[in-house]
């Protein structure tokens, strides 16, 4: 009984050790090694998201600096103060209207 020449083609390629040692080769690097692809992977997306946040940090440092610059101004403070912290002077009155829609958002 004759294996057909694909079959035989086909034990040959199996059997043959450059083979093995290749795979054995692409196994090692893909999964167990220190320097392994998915350690690179892995690195590499703490790299992006690592660079992300020092883009959104230098933004930040940036708007931080022209807030400082503005407060410098005595009537920039004061704005500021009536803004955020809903302070007032003795004559004044302050009433904070909140509307459905902010409410929405927080939730």
């Amino acid at each position: 009984m004759e294996t057909p020449p694909r079959n035989n083609a086909m034990i040959r390629f199996v059997r043959n050790k450059y083979v093995w040692v290749l795979l054995f080769f692409f196994i090692w690097m893909i999964f167990l090694d220190n320097y392994s692809w998915l350690d690179h992977r892995t690195l590499d997306n703490e790299i992006e998201e690592l660079e992300d946040n020092k883009s959104y940090y230098k933004n930040e440092i940036r708007n931080d600096s022209i807030n400082i610059r503005q407060l410098k101004n005595p009537d920039q403070v004061e704005k500021y103060a009536r803004e955020k912290y809903y302070m007032k002077k003795d004559s004044e009155d302050i009433y904070i209207i909140e509307y459905e829609e902010d409410d929405l958002k927080d939730q």
